[in-house]
């Protein structure tokens, strides 16, 4: 049998991620913030989207290619930064920039994730986007983005929703902390996840090897700050201005909910913006992400690229993001929910899925090509 006939869906491979990675490893990647309200708003106001049927078009095969910021892509999704990425899965931040070149979509490596970019470099191709949380000393921004351009890295990725760290009850309760102390109460948790433990074992405690390398020592932190909160900033326009001047790559601001705002960026200078409200998990009061999306394309015309995350689980929910604006779409938990269900075999199923889903879907609303989907939505 194949993955596809014993896990079609991703919510297959959430099933069985959950029983392979510890549970509070399990914790950090799948909950939300507050009660999880956003979250859920996220899952139901997708839910709510709905494209419109349409038949007699004969025999076709759907075009899913796409551009962005210059660059042709195979396929109208990516991977979404994911914080310490190894923790959920051994070595995920080198399984998921190899997959990123293999299929020609890009890879957003984290500031914190568990891995720096020279150790991502040889594996990302031409596919690396990197994803900043803000220093606050102008040396160690301009060091990172050196490191990160000559790592291969050639968009760069402003997270702007993460002004001070959210409380994720889920989090602190399940006793994780940064770096990671194993205390009996998580041996317990690990000695039940054997291909974990054995890969963690082999690939080293993961800890978040970039911003450590600028400050050498610190006390373990709550599971929702880590020693990246030391270092860093809450930026503002002038942060975004110093920003634009020093990189000269692609510039993406993440974490944009308001169309003024996103109108603003873009008179800025930023290449891009990328709708999200980070999956839920920085403020419970937030609107879904989904519900912004064609407010902020109104706002930034029709030319302007947006890209979009937040509640997404198959390729579906990218059809109906594309519906409202989205010129792209990127996932982050999904792929981990793979990692942690069959390792990298399982993020490469994830891309599977999604291109498979996306054909399906394509046909049956009609759509020969994304573009067609705008003119699919029901209202």
């Amino acid at each position: 049998m194949t993955l596809h006939s014993t896990h079609p869906s991703i919510a297959d491979l959430r099933h069985r991620a959950r029983k392979r990675i510890p549970h509070f490893v399990w914790e950090y990647l799948d909950s939300a913030t507050g009660d999880e309200a956003t979250k859920h708003r996220n899952r139901s106001a997708l839910d709510d989207i709905l494209l419109k049927p349409s038949v007699l078009h004969g025999e076709f095969t759907a075009d899913l290619t796409t551009s962005l910021m210059g660059r042709s892509y195979p396929l109208p999704f990516g991977i979404a930064p994911v914080g310490m990425s190894g923790l959920i899965w051994p070595d995920a931040e080198r399984v998921q920039a190899a997959l990123a070149a293999q299929t020609g979509i890009p890879y957003t490596l984290s500031t914190v994730a568990s891995q720096p970019p020279e150790a991502v470099a040889d594996h990302i191709g031409d596919q690396g986007w990197f994803q900043l949380y803000p220093p606050r000393d102008p040396v160690i921004r301009a060091d990172i983005l050196n490191r990160a351009k000559a790592a291969g890295f050639h968009t760069l990725v402003l997270t702007v929703d993460v002004p001070v760290a959210s409380r994720r009850e889920r989090q602190v309760r399940s006793g994780l902390t940064n770096p990671p102390r194993l205390t009996p109460r998580l041996l317990a948790q690990v000695a039940r996840c054997p291909a974990w433990a054995l890969g963690t074992l082999k690939h080293g405690m993961p800890r978040l090897r970039l911003m450590e390398s600028y400050q050498k020592s610190a006390a373990a932190l709550s599971s929702t700050e880590h020693i990246g909160y030391l270092l860093r900033t809450s930026p503002d326009w002038d942060y975004l201005r110093e920003l634009r001047a020093e990189w000269d790559g692609p510039l993406v601001v993440k974490g944009v909910l308001n169309a003024e705002d996103a109108q603003r960026l873009q008179n800025e200078g930023a290449d891009a913006v990328w709708v999200s409200n980070h999956a839920g998990r920085q403020f419970a009061g937030a609107p879904a992400s989904i519900t912004a999306l064609p407010l902020i394309r109104a706002a930034v015309g029709p030319e302007y690229p947006l890209i979009f995350d937040s509640g997404i689980k198959g390729g579906l929910d990218i059809l109906r993001a594309i519906a409202l604006g989205a010129d792209f779409v990127m996932l982050g938990r999904a792929f981990h929910y793979g990692l942690g269900a069959f390792g990298a075999k399982g993020a490469a199923h994830v891309v599977d899925i999604l291109r498979a889903d996306l054909d399906s879907n394509m046909g049956q609303i009609g759509a020969r090509r994304l573009s067609d989907v705008k003119q699919r939505l029901w209202s």
